[in-house]
């Protein structure tokens, strides 16, 4: 199993620090929850039936024709593969764009298809070249923040449509920036876009996500995933999450100031990062030295081993959080 932020566990266990102690800045999770309501008694007791009201606050809410609920979108991840299986009988040639959230690779890899991880500047070549029947690419990238225009998805889905193959597109991060989505196209064939209610909404314990794609392929996808999918609760909290537009502007609006205001204070200490509204990430050349002095103050962020290394660092909760940031990136300054 790939390694993942949010890991307090292992944190208290390796540095004998009890888990109320830690400042978790391990994820691009919004640390400011919405504020589920208890859902109704029935959601506990009965078997979750499909959920028309569910899907159809995500369609509004996502800009997209049609959407299937998942178990986050962690759920489609693993299934994808399986189903491109199923559908063609052999594997296929993936390009994954590099860096991106593990799990994508990893989890073509585990079904057997011929995964090449490709810099983000190489895609178009690659597609051009017709050297993939499959593309996966997070836009906004995780764990970069990087951004493809919709126009360039668009010619890549479409390119890729003419030859049978697909296009997935992970917006997980892509609710500050709903302008780069494409999920209003997701009915055209070969375009896949993924949406995740853990992240922006902080309800990453719902294991919620969307699937949005065309008819046939989000039917095939329900078959292979199988019923009861989605608790009760999950549907009804997920519902009241997606119709609340008022709670939905006051936190963009916050989101947007504090992601600045963390790339400020990065940036005060030397850093230069880039990232979303939800994190910062940047190629630290020392990344294990730095996760560890940070580690000894209290302050767990994620450290990436691949490659050149890279931390990526999420938004404190509040101010004292800020303040311990603060006073933890001035150690590693002054003891690094």
């Amino acid at each position: 199993m790939l390694e993942h932020g949010g890991n307090l566990n292992d944190a208290a266990l390796h540095y004998g620090r009890a888990r109320s102690e830690w400042l978790d800045l391990s994820t691009g999770i919004n640390p400011l929850a919405y504020p589920a309501a208890a859902p109704a008694v029935d959601a506990w007791h009965r078997l979750p039936e499909p959920c028309a009201a569910l899907e159809g606050a995500a369609c509004d809410y996502y800009g997209a024709p049609r959407m299937l609920a998942v178990a986050g979108t962690q759920a489609a991840i693993q299934a994808l593969p399986q189903l491109r299986l199923r559908q063609d009988g052999q594997p296929a040639r993936v390009v994954v764009a590099a860096p991106i959230y593990a799990e994508h690779a990893h989890c073509w890899q585990r079904s057997g298809h011929l995964v090449r991880e490709v810099p983000y500047a190489a895609l178009d070549e690659e597609v051009q070249a017709q050297r993939c029947e499959v593309l996966v690419l997070c836009n906004p990238n995780n764990p970069t923040g990087a951004l493809v225009a919709p126009a360039q998805l668009l010619q890549w889905a479409r390119q890729l449509a003419t030859r049978g193959g697909w296009l997935v597109v992970d917006e997980a991060f892509g609710d500050t920036v709903a302008a780069q989505s494409v999920a209003a196209h997701s009915a055209e064939p070969g375009l896949i876009v993924l949406r995740s209610v853990g992240k922006f909404f902080g309800l990453a314990g719902l294991r919620l996500g969307f699937v949005a794609a065309a008819p046939t392929l989000l039917d095939e996808l329900a078959d292979w995933l199988g019923p009861w999918t989605i608790s009760g609760p999950a549907q009804q909290i997920g519902t009241a999450a997606l119709r609340d537009r008022h709670w939905q502007e006051r936190t963009l609006a916050r989101l947007l100031a504090d992601g600045e205001r963390l790339h400020g204070l990065l940036q005060r200490h030397g850093i230069a990062a880039s990232g979303t509204a939800l994190f910062q990430w940047w190629p630290e050349p020392r990344a294990a030295d730095f996760h560890a002095a940070l580690a000894s103050q209290g302050v767990w962020v994620r450290l990436f081993t691949r490659g050149a290394g890279g931390i990526r660092i999420g938004l404190p909760p509040d101010e004292a959080g800020w303040q311990r940031l603060d006073a933890a990136l001035s150690y590693w300054r002054a003891h690094g």
